[in-house]
């Protein structure tokens, strides 16, 4: 069923400034339940996430899309020094709870959690020294920024902003889903989700704005089976949300990222945490991009 008006966002969820697309709260709530226990992420991520970064030395990290707080509770358990921020206080709601459910571990109580806002984020976040050891921004999270003004100016501001928290040396890891296949094809390629452990069913329905003969945003429809509490005899609850992504294609988001560090750096790109080859057999569902911050 298509709507009379073109909806980027669900319902109540705010369009103003940095677009915080679970403002509402709900989508935030079923977000949380979509994406399992916080505790637990696939053993494939985990493993290739916590060995990439002890690999390049790295001690502070810093999330820039730290949601519900999952990648950065995995890391604090992981004994690395984590700074994590959102711009979304209903998402960074889950992460505070967490945070002060575990303050008598150090390593939780010593976790610094902020609301921020990537194109302000020299403002938002006390940078240490040269910078920190690695910045990550995963789970698709940088693509919820739209290019409203047509020229990606905000993305642009938004990277290189993210690049200056990087130290010289140091790296940036951050990821987008594989939306050349979507283009291509309108649908989000075949496969398990690689950073999610969840036992929700789930149905996710794909569509592409196009403006002026281009890819403009990608809406993805979510609907999602929530169990009753045990002992209930109702059935499921089906929760439906919708999330919008600008559809970065890979070749043009590594040259955004060369840009942002001015040239002075070094990339490697992953597809589902394998390295990437071009026209490989298997579309990957996530391009992982590694940064090295040369100068």
């Amino acid at each position: 069923m298509v709507d009379s008006v073109y909806r980027t966002r669900s319902l109540g969820v705010a369009a103003v400034g940095l677009p915080d697309q679970y403002a509402d709260g709900k989508a935030a709530k079923v977000w949380q339940l979509y994406i399992g226990n916080t505790r637990k992420r696939t053993e494939e991520y985990r493993s290739w996430l916590v060995s990439l970064l002890r690999q390049h030395g790295c001690v502070s990290v810093l999330d820039v899309a730290c949601g519900t707080g999952v990648d950065s509770i995995m890391l604090v358990q992981e004994g690395f020094k984590m700074v994590s921020v959102d711009a979304s206080d209903k998402m960074l709601k889950y992460a505070l709870k967490e945070r002060w459910e575990r303050r008598k571990e150090a390593a939780f109580d010593q976790w610094v959690i902020e609301e921020a806002n990537w194109l302000t984020l020299a403002d938002d976040v006390q940078k240490p020294g040269d910078g920190f050891d690695a910045v990550i921004c995963l789970g698709n999270s940088f693509a919820h920024l739209p290019d409203f003004k047509g020229d990606q100016s905000d993305q642009k501001l938004a990277l290189q902003n993210i690049a200056s928290m990087v130290k010289p040396g140091g790296i940036l890891i951050i990821d987008h889903r594989n939306y050349d296949y979507i283009l291509e094809t309108g649908l989000a390629p075949q496969g398990k989700n690689i950073y999610y452990q969840s036992d929700l069913k789930q149905d996710i329905s794909t569509s592409v704005l196009w403006v002026n003969n281009k890819p403009h945003m990608v809406t993805l429809d979510y609907s999602l089976e929530i169990p009753q509490p045990e002992g209930e005899q109702w059935p499921p609850e089906t929760s439906k949300f919708r999330l919008s992504y600008y559809p970065h294609r890979l070749e043009s988001f590594r040259e955004l990222l060369k840009d942002a560090f001015f040239g002075k750096c070094e990339q490697s790109v992953f597809g589902d945490f394998k390295p990437y080859k071009p026209n490989q057999g298997k579309a990957p569902c996530y391009f992982i991009h590694v940064v090295k911050k040369t100068a």
